[in-house]
């Protein structure tokens, strides 16, 4: 690895590997910076049984390298994870790419102007621009419950799958409810003696229109790319549409929870599990799931719904909030993410030596998502509020790639040593977005990994993905100190 470059990306996911196939089509030096031995991020990482995207697949791809023989219309992840690969090698990414490399802290040194950054095992690597592609899920969380080290057999999270646990023929529990059970539950509750799975809130689940896309639709999307275009934008306004279910008490909203509640009439019949798997919050609060067999696998004779949460564990079971106890030879913890805690394992010093950790208190913001005052060219991919309830997620990140690359192009055309966000704008830019997000249902009475203790919505964006691509269309020079 070189020791000094103009662009530094730290993380090989999805949004790292979007940003260097547009810097090196520009023909920007850059590096990309990757702790893990492969590329792919969460689509690496999350390879339990059923995992795949929540997006259709036309769409969760980029507009630049569109892909025209998706497999699915829900592409799974070891096609996603392909497709990420591919994008690399051809764009000239994977060759930037330093694999093992777990950036530590990265400090703004104000002498040079440039970012000195860390690396685990005493790498250090200078950089003009420095960019965390690093995502707001890859921290797996796992509740410290008490006695989780005495269990006795196999215990794991989802996104650290063992695959090594044989689970046919075994008691498993499953602690949560969430987008990764709804996929992997399903998968292997057939297989299972009996399977528990512990909910402390039950979600909104509405069917999933997947199927298998014909080879003949695929031939006629690699043959007539205009078809495809047409595709991808009918899906894409498709989603946008449907953003209004996430504004509190809107029909749309009230839709999706008809869909869902006809769906768990037409798969169960016990009205005490229909009861507890119908949730008392707005559709759109949490995340609404995608399902064509979540309510019918809840169903199966084998499986136990718990509608309490977990409390503790026993060498040979888990306790739950009743006080019961409920045997398992096999505990997977799908538990979600710790998705507030941005960039986690990195220690961000700017200008005069103030940390990142400390602006962020009380909680992270940035401006447009992706920028914070007090350091100087440092860009954030998927930032503070940049996630999606609805639409693809690929698209947020385009916008921010090409703001990013149209900063660069402003900092290179007026021979600007650096770019750093007003506090006034950052902050005036914090507080129109938090007054348009008290109209959301994301606010509404129940809790999230969107949204802090004290309600503060942290993660999501606040509106239509075309209000964020119109206002990252170029970058203001009125919002920035230019040095």
């Amino acid at each position: 690895m070189q020791d000094r470059t103009e662009v530094a990306i730290v993380g090989a996911g999805a949004a790292g590997i979007c940003l260097g196939a547009k810097l090196s089509s520009a023909g920007v030096p850059f590096i990309v910076l990757e702790k893990a031995e492969a590329l792919g991020g969460t689509w690496r990482e999350n390879v339990y049984p059923g995992s795949g995207c929540d997006v259709v697949s036309h769409l969760y791809s980029f507009s630049f390298a569109q892909k025209p023989d998706w497999t699915r219309r829900f592409a799974k992840q070891a096609e996603i994870q392909d497709y990420l690969q591919a994008c690399a090698e051809r764009f000239g990414v994977a060759e930037k790419i330093v694999f093992r490399a777990n950036v530590t802290a990265a400090r703004f040194d104000e002498g040079s102007r440039e970012w000195m950054i860390e690396i685990a095992g005493g790498g250090t690597l200078r950089a003009k621009v420095l960019v965390t592609a690093v995502g707001q899920l890859n921290k797996p969380f796992t509740p410290s419950l008490p006695g989780l080290a005495s269990f006795g057999g196999p215990a794991f999270h989802s996104a650290e799958w063992d695959r090594s646990a044989a689970l046919q023929g075994k008691t498993v529990a499953v602690i949560g409810s969430g987008a990764s059970a709804v996929q992997f539950v399903p998968e292997i509750a057939p297989t299972v003696e009996r399977l528990t799975l512990f909910q402390r809130s039950p979600n909104w689940v509405i069917p999933k229109p997947d199927r298998e896309i014909a080879s003949l639709e695929a031939w006629i999307y690699r043959r007539l790319p205009f078809a495809l275009r047409m595709l991808r934008l009918r899906d894409y306004w498709s989603l946008e549409r449907s953003w209004s279910a996430f504004v509190q008490n809107t029909r749309y909203g009230r839709y999706w929870e008809e869909m869902s509640r006809k769906a768990l009439e037409e798969a169960v019949s016990d009205p005490e599990l229909r009861r507890a798997l119908t949730p008392d919050y707005p559709a759109g609060c949490k995340r609404i799931l995608l399902s064509n067999d979540w309510f019918r696998t809840l169903a199966r004779e084998n499986v136990r719904v718990v509608p309490r949460q977990a409390v503790s564990i026993e060498p040979s079971g888990v306790i739950d909030a009743a006080g019961q106890r409920h045997q398992a030879d096999v505990l997977i913890f799908a538990t979600g993410f710790d998705a507030q805690n941005f960039l986690p394992g990195i220690e961000i010093t700017g200008r005069a030596g103030r940390s990142l950790r400390e602006y962020w208190k009380p909680r992270p913001r940035a401006h447009r998502g992706m920028g914070v005052p007090g350091f100087p060219n440092l860009f954030m991919l998927y930032g503070p509020n940049t996630n999606l309830g609805h639409g693809s997620i690929l698209f947020m990140l385009e916008c921010q790639a090409d703001y990013i690359l149209r900063c660069l192009r402003l900092m290179r055309g007026r021979r600007l040593a650096t770019l750093e966000p007003k506090e006034s704008e950052a902050a005036d830019y914090d507080a129109a977005l938090q007054r348009e997000m008290k109209r959301t249902v994301w606010v509404a009475g129940c809790s999230s990994w969107y949204k802090s203790p004290d309600g503060t919505v942290l993660n999501n964006w606040s509106s239509h993905t075309v209000k964020y691509w119109w206002q990252t269309r170029r970058p203001r020079l009125a919002e920035y100190h230019l040095g």
